[in-house]
């Protein structure tokens, strides 16, 4: 008696070993054609799923070192590798997060000065020239201060000439008394 397993096993490495050829082709073929080199790409030119690529370290190790290198095939423009184009991409990223960073930036400052100009043409707003406003305000502050000073020095010399005439005057009135028959 023959063992039953025995004769699936063989027609299972049979299949596996025509994949094995399906996906050598495939991989030649975009080779030659300068196609795109990847696990799926090839998988789907080969008709195999991609679970297979990965099952055999082999065949996957073949595939990603032809992705790697360089196309061999002669092109009509300047040859682009993946990492060219992840570098490209990248850039691509980069330019579009600065461009919306200054995007964000400008649109705020917008609504600044749509606000302000709202503000102002509502009534509500302050006058244009608030900081010459400002600056006034500041200067008469400190001409009051000054002024209120000078007052205090006159009051003080009006009570001295003040003190200095009733002194005078009773002065003048005690002799007016001690003269008078």
């Amino acid at each position: 008696m023959t063992n039953p397993t025995t004769g699936i096993t063989s027609a299972r490495r049979a299949h596996s070993a025509r994949c094995r050829q399906r996906v050598i082709k495939a991989l030649n073929t975009a080779i030659e054609s300068g196609d795109e080199i990847s696990v799926s790409a090839i998988a789907r030119k080969a008709g195999v799923n991609r679970s297979l690529l990965y099952r055999h370290p082999d065949l996957h190790a073949l595939v990603m070192a032809k992705a790697a290198e360089p196309p061999t095939a002669p092109t009509t423009g300047p040859a682009v590798s993946r990492a060219s184009l992840i570098a490209d991409l990248a850039g691509a990223h980069d330019r579009i997060n600065r461009l919306v960073r200054e995007n964000m930036q400008l649109r705020d400052r917008l609504s600044e000065v749509l606000g302000d100009q709202a503000w102002r043409e509502s009534g509500l707003g302050g006058p244009d020239d608030i900081e010459d406003l400002h600056r006034r305000n500041t200067e008469l502050e400190q001409q009051v201060v000054e002024l209120r000073r000078q007052l205090g020095e006159k009051d003080d010399d009006l009570d001295a000439a003040r003190m200095t005439n009733r002194e005078l005057m009773a002065s003048l009135n005690r002799a007016a008394s001690t003269s008078s028959p």
